[in-house]
């Protein structure tokens, strides 16, 4: 019995703390996973959506979209009724004493007996005794002290904003200010897109290239095995295989150094995410179907030529230079500056583009918003201020604090029938109204300061359009480039891959050189890594494209 009664135990134990081992590695609501075992698989629309949830970063944002959103909650408190309680007790343990000038109240009365008076009163008769002013001696103002040792009072007071120009400009406000909270939590995410999109690219190509390159050690050792059998049987010569096992030497450590890579890569991939490094994961997009994706928008972008720009064919011909009139200088270095500022477009093509798409636009434009009514807000400071203010308490006094403490109403009386009430009410309502006069110019500078940041902003506006037709410009530029090198780079790594071929043929047939074979080897393998960097370029510069033109956080939503 004892023995199954410690087995239970033993099992109890154990399930506990599996349980507590269980819960210890649950992660809490919004925090990232911790590390486990278990590979985590990622497509590249699943490690935006992770990171778009658990980078630090981007959290931190979000709190300031919160702090935003209270701070809303701040400004609309000050239309709402204020309520104040307050309560106060003191020890006048020394009375603050006043000068009185006692002589101010006249000299004193007295009642004047005399001798006949006496006799009559004697006599049985009533006596009526007059009253005679007495001169009293001049006395000089004498300290008094008023109230008593212990006092305290206690009292509510309400008050209700009726009539403030800067509230109600400051709710409008309040709403802006929130969107543009909003609006800078959606740069940061864009920023964060970027960043994986580009780092899970990085890792796709190192990874093909590392995948190569462990097949180009393959083939090498293949050729190494079959060139030392020969050379055993006698057919070539020692330095051909020398000159393989060095070629081979040198792949195996380009392979190392292109693992480490790999390995950095994904480093770089988990901490964009904001993934725990210790957490293994398992890439499960391909590259091919990136480089559809890359295709495709090749597609809207038309083929580079000198006709179109590198643009849509359908938009016509780049727009040449008008012929020097000499008449207008100045009018003439505007437009040359315009033209170059947009990348030399097609007016219709200026026009077709949405500046509302780029993030940085819409927050340009809030930002102007705030300004108007931080303007309209100084301006309102001239208006009066309306509130509407009640109170109501009670206040005592007492010798002592237990007499303070007794709290005597006004029915109270002493032991002789005296009243002795020692707290007292009062209560008060009315209208506070403020109307500012002069301020000393103050109002007149601030509405000038926020004049001045209104007109900065619109003047940002047109500097924002420019650098948005630039990068437009640029990013299509920067694309098809990489486009037609990755062509050229493609063609190149084929014509590589054959003529390594036929030299290994030639050379194990015994018609070709080993010199020849490691010069065609050497030669792919260049070939190969400028096939990658041109790979990754196409990759990065699409990723760069749809920034540039405002669907790279359209297109993760989808």
């Amino acid at each position: 019995m004892n023995k199954a009664f410690r087995l239970l135990l033993l099992l109890a134990a154990l399930g506990f703390l599996g349980l507590h081992e269980l819960l210890a590695q649950t992660p809490a609501p919004g925090q990232a996973p911790v590390a486990s075992g278990a590979p985590m698989s990622l497509s590249l629309s699943q490690a935006v959506d992770f990171a778009l949830k658990n980078k630090s970063s981007l959290m931190a944002t979000r709190l300031g979209e919160q702090t935003a959103h209270a701070r809303v909650g701040e400004i609309r408190s000050a239309g709402l009724p204020q309520v104040n309680v307050a309560a106060n007790l003191a020890d006048n343990f020394k009375l603050q004493k006043s000068l009185v000038d006692v002589g101010a109240f006249g000299g004193s009365t007295a009642t004047q007996l005399t001798s006949a008076d006496v006799t009559a009163a004697q006599g049985g008769q009533n006596v009526n005794l007059s009253q005679v002013q007495v001169e009293r001696t001049p006395v000089p103002p004498q300290a008094i002290a008023f109230g008593l040792r212990h006092a305290g009072n206690t009292s509510a007071s309400v008050s209700q904003l009726l009539f403030d120009g800067s509230y109600l400009i400051g709710l409008k406000a309040a709403k802006v200010y929130e969107d543009l909270a909003k609006k800078q939590t959606q740069q940061a995410e864009i920023d964060v897109v970027e960043q994986v999109q580009k780092a899970y690219y990085s890792t796709l190509v190192a990874r093909a290239r590392l995948e190569l390159l462990a097949r180009n050690v393959q083939r090498l050792d293949t050729l190494l095995y079959q060139t030392n059998a020969t050379y055993k049987e006698g057919f070539v010569e020692k330095l051909d295989v020398d000159r393989l096992r060095v070629q081979r030497n040198n792949l195996v450590v380009e392979q190392q150094k292109a693992q480490r890579l790999t390995e950095l890569s994904v480093a770089l991939l988990k901490f964009q995410m904001g993934l725990p490094q210790e957490q293994p994961v398992v890439l499960t997009d391909q590259l091919d179907g990136a480089l559809v994706d890359a295709n495709s928008l090749r597609q809207r972008l038309g083929a580079a030529n000198f006709n179109t720009g590198s643009g849509d064919r359908s938009l016509g011909g780049v727009p040449t230079a008008p012929a020097p009139t000499g008449g207008n200088a100045a009018e003439q270095a505007r437009q040359d500056q315009q033209s170059a500022l947009s990348g030399a477009r097609p007016s219709q093509a200026a026009a077709a583009f949405n500046y509302n798409n780029r993030i940085e636009f819409t927050t340009l434009e809030t930002q102007q918003a705030l300004a108007g009514l931080d303007l309209a807000n100084r301006r309102a400071g001239a208006y009066p201020r309306l509130v509407a203010t009640a109170a109501y308490g009670f206040n005592g006094s007492a010798n002592g604090l237990g007499n303070l403490f007794a709290f005597r109403g006004p029915n109270s009386v002493d032991g002789n029938g005296f009243p002795n009430q020692n707290w007292f009410g009062f209560g008060n309502v009315g209208l506070s109204l403020q109307i500012p006069v002069f301020d000393g110019f103050r109002r007149k500078y601030q509405v000038q300061q926020a004049r001045i940041q209104q007109q900065t902003i619109e003047r940002g506006f047109e500097t924002l359009r420019q650098s948005i037709d630039l990068q437009d410009a640029q990013s299509r530029t920067t694309l098809t480039n990489a486009l037609d090198v990755l062509d050229n780079q493609k063609a190149n790594l084929e014509l590589a891959t054959d003529v390594a071929r036929v030299s290994r043929i030639k050379f194990q047939e015994g018609v070709g050189s080993n010199l020849e074979v490691i010069t065609a080897e050497t030669d792919l393998r260049s070939a190969q890594t400028n096939y990658y960097a041109a790979l990754y370029d196409v990759l990065v510069a699409k990723v760069d494209r749809d920034k540039a033109t405002g669907e790279l956080f359209n297109q993760t939503k989808k």
